[in-house]
């Protein structure tokens, strides 16, 4: 999810090292890997992807998107009517395993239906199986009525998926196996799915998840389905080097997260993208107090061709209008952090939406 990266001169050593593998024998290759040129073939028969991290307003988190009692097509209707309006054709969602294990078909069925509902409205998905993080309340995620928003608090009622405890404990991975496996076959040839998530932020460990034993048999588990669309997990500039590298050996496309301004984006990410020799995805970006506006990177990513997803479509219950680390009773503030939209629809900063449009129409 949504993080603050550390000091960048605390990180470069790790950086040298993580990227000074891309050229290496790939020895941690899961075998089902796509080539490069596979990829970029796939890529190139792709309209740029553009678009946005997708939470119903009315959910405070994954469980409350997908669980039965909670589940709101219609907010998501008329949502997905918004991004449509100004040229978006991608969403990102967040899933989450408890649901599945309660009714593995009635999530399915639920998955389906937001499918119909983007098909409705020109758009596929990014869907996103684990994540780690470090927002939300602490504990064990767990179904049943959510955590109500505390007021003022950026993403106060976010959960990891799957908890620490699973995470950490390989004895409890068979059913996280049979989750993965079953939603990929389900959806294996679906063409309104664009990517596979594999795992969000697999490097942020601030609750004490140990990611790296998972994040491998995940990549297992999805190269034993062989979908027909590609696999991928984040790579963020925290990202140890044996994450890294991992990753750099795996992920069919890279896919990444950046919420710095335009000239760390260039100096940070852009020629390093390029020694992948593999399309690229922005999956998260836009804190407009750190510089990271879609007037200073959307104009970036599309001039690279490197798909571009920002956070957050409609301010609502996870309250990512509010900047990280926000106190309890903040006012909002007058610069938004995440969302284009209010909950009436009307957009937060109409020169904003121009843009959009104005770069999307162009594909």
């Amino acid at each position: 999810m949504t993080t603050s990266p550390p000091r960048l001169s605390l990180l470069f050593p790790v950086l040298v090292l993580a990227f000074s593998t891309l050229n290496a024998t790939a020895a941690d290759t899961i075998p089902g890997r796509w080539s490069a040129e596979k990829a970029n073939q796939w890529y190139a028969n792709q309209p740029w992807p553009v678009g946005c991290n997708y939470i119903p307003s009315t959910a405070i988190n994954q469980i409350e998107t997908w669980q039965a009692e909670s589940f709101d097509p219609q907010t998501i209707d008329r949502e997905l009517a918004l991004a449509e309006s100004i040229g978006f054709n991608t969403v990102r969602m967040f899933s989450h395993n408890l649901v599945w294990e309660a009714d593995p078909e009635g999530f399915k069925n639920r998955v389906k239906q937001v499918l119909d509902l983007c098909e409705k409205h020109h758009i596929r998905m990014i869907f996103n199986f684990f994540t780690n993080g470090c927002y939300g309340f602490e504990g064990e995620p767990a179904l049943g009525k959510q955590p109500d928003p505390v007021p003022g608090v950026h993403n106060s009622g976010w959960v990891q998926t799957p908890g620490v405890a699973v995470v950490n404990d390989p004895a409890k991975w068979g059913r996280l196996e049979k989750y993965v496996k079953d939603v990929l076959t389900t959806f294996r040839d679906d063409d309104r799915i664009l990517l596979w998530h594999l795992y969000n932020e697999p490097s942020n460990t601030k609750k004490g998840c140990q990611s790296l034993p998972l994040l491998r048999k995940t990549f297992e588990w999805g190269r034993a389905v062989n979908p027909s669309q590609p696999l991928s997990a984040v790579l963020e500039t925290r990202t140890r080097a044996d994450m890294a590298e991992f990753l750099a050996d795996n992920c069919d496309v890279i896919t990444f997260h950046s919420y710095a301004g335009p000239k760390t984006l260039s100096a940070e990410w852009l020629d390093r993208l390029k020694a992948y020799g593999r399309p690229a995805i922005c999956t998260e970006y836009m804190a407009r107090p750190r510089g990271s506006t879609f007037q200073a990177i959307l104009p970036i990513l599309h001039r690279e061709r490197i798909g571009a997803i920002n956070f957050g479509l409609v301010a609502g219950k996870m309250n990512t209008q509010f900047p990280w680390g926000s106190k309890e009773g903040s006012p909002e503030p007058e610069v938004w952090f995440h969302d284009i939209f209010r909950p009436d629809g009307t957009p937060f900063d109409p020169e904003e939406i121009a843009l959009i449009k104005q770069l999307s129409e162009r594909e």
